[in-house]
């Protein structure tokens, strides 16, 4: 039996002059080994892109950190160069595959900027150079080339008791790896709560009434499946949705084809 099939929108990326559909390799091996599932990632345009026609083929969405912001004009707000860099082509791509995955019950996993897509998909808006604001906390990557410490695990979150997240990695105190500069501000009336920062920075959230798993995390879970639990039981959570989507999917195939 083949394994289901995850979505990953991509970002473009400009390298030694050639333009690149692309996404960091963190996210396509924590899918492949922590979820368990096959990845296809999608090509981020501006325009022709088949959003419907891509979810009939996929049984999750897996939507990605990127050193891009989402561009202020989705969310009702001007844009300047210092809340760069943009990339219209990923918004373009990610925020339809989004909505159209809520509506139609498709397993979602949103990481960092990809929590902060989720909030403008569904009304809410994002506050950039959180770090400059009174009482906030410096949430940034460490300037470093060194990936396992700039990815490091070092900042505490306080995960409500009771929520989805809860459920999947435990309530209290854990401790995750969050890298932002641009966080939740407005949050979407669709939005729950489900862990915060001590500075009371939105870490986590999932969809009220959704009708599948939909969950989105600030921090980076994706880079230490293998050897963090807490990322570890999230990509499994998620992988598990995608399985009994997958198999809730087959299932009606089956019976549409019989009958």
């Amino acid at each position: 039996m083949s394994k289901p099939v995850v979505a990953i929108p991509a970002d473009i990326r400009e390298i030694e002059g050639n333009v690149w559909q692309a996404t960091p390799n963190q996210y396509v091996r924590a899918a492949v080994k922590g979820a368990g599932v096959q990845v296809f990632l999608v090509p981020a345009l501006e325009a022709d892109n088949d959003f419907d026609g891509i979810l009939d083929r996929v049984d999750g969405l897996l939507v990605s950190g990127s050193r891009t912001n989402v561009h202020p004009s989705l969310y009702g707000k001007p844009a300047t160069d210092a809340e760069g860099p943009y990339d219209t082509a990923r918004d373009a791509t990610s925020l339809p595959l989004i909505e159209r995955a809520l509506e139609r019950g498709i397993p979602l996993l949103a990481i960092c900027r990809g929590i902060q897509e989720l909030n403008v998909v569904l009304g809410g808006t994002l506050a950039n150079e959180i770090q400059e604001q009174p009482g906030m906390w410096d949430h940034r990557k460490p300037d470093t080339p060194v990936l396992d410490v700039a990815y490091g695990i070092r900042q505490k979150v306080l995960v409500k008791e009771g929520s989805c997240l809860a459920s999947v990695i435990g309530a209290g105190e854990v401790q995750v790896n969050s890298l932002h500069r641009q966080a939740i501000s407005e949050m979407a009336p669709r939005l729950a709560v489900e862990a915060v920062a001590d500075d009371g920075t939105i870490e986590a959230v999932s969809v009220i009434g959704a009708k599948a798993f939909a969950v989105g995390v600030q921090w980076h879970p994706e880079y230490w499946v293998g050897s963090d639990q807490p990322s570890n039981n999230l990509f499994a959570a998620f992988g598990q949705a995608v399985r009994d989507y997958a198999a809730a999917r087959q299932g009606l195939v089956h019976k549409t084809a019989a009958e």
